[in-house]
């Protein structure tokens, strides 16, 4: 592979309030499905499941998603300020911003999944797949943006703990 396959060039090809519309917009719409789908749930049906020990309580979760939420956001909007304007690099770019937003799509669904179905075992399909496509994200948002990258590791490593938690929960009961 050539330097020039790898080229980014400098400066956004998109203008700065649509960047910022469209790095807010999937991430908030995203975290309101997971609230909605989770409130009337977690005293009821999640209370009355077997937990492991290292399950967290339950004031973790919404702390923990509001600073992944953020720092997601942040990376989606550093991956589009990212784009190539033309050359090979392009097409790569266009794989990256599809996994960010495929795996942006599989966490939206895991709640619902999860809480709102009481579908543990599906749940834990989805947040596995969800893993994959954070990891797969990174390594494609690496060639773009190293920052936005790194800012998607502590979401991965989220994840990889829910997928246990998931895997616990549905083992237990």
């Amino acid at each position: 592979m050539t330097a020039a396959a790898t080229q980014v060039p400098e400066g956004s090809a998109l203008p700065r309030w649509l960047r910022l519309a469209a790095a807010i917009l999937p991430i908030a719409v995203t975290a309101a499905i997971g609230s909605v789908s989770t409130q009337a749930e977690i005293p009821g049906w999640y209370a009355s499941l077997n937990k492991p020990v290292f399950n967290p309580p339950d004031w973790v979760f919404p702390v923990a998603w509001t600073i992944l939420y953020t720092m997601i956001a942040i990376a989606l909007w550093r991956l589009l300020g990212a784009m190539p304007r033309t050359g090979p690099s392009r097409k790569g770019w266009w794989l990256a911003l599809a996994a960010f937003l495929v795996q942006i799509a599989l966490n939206a669904a895991w709640t619902p999944v999860f809480f709102s179905a009481h579908a543990i075992g599906a749940g834990l399909i989805v947040v596995a797949m969800l893993l994959v496509m954070v990891l797969w994200t990174i390594r494609l948002t690496w060639r773009f943006d190293r920052l936005a990258a790194w800012l998607l590791v502590p979401y991965a490593v989220w994840v990889a703990f829910a997928t246990l938690l998931n895997a616990a929960i549905l083992r237990m009961n």
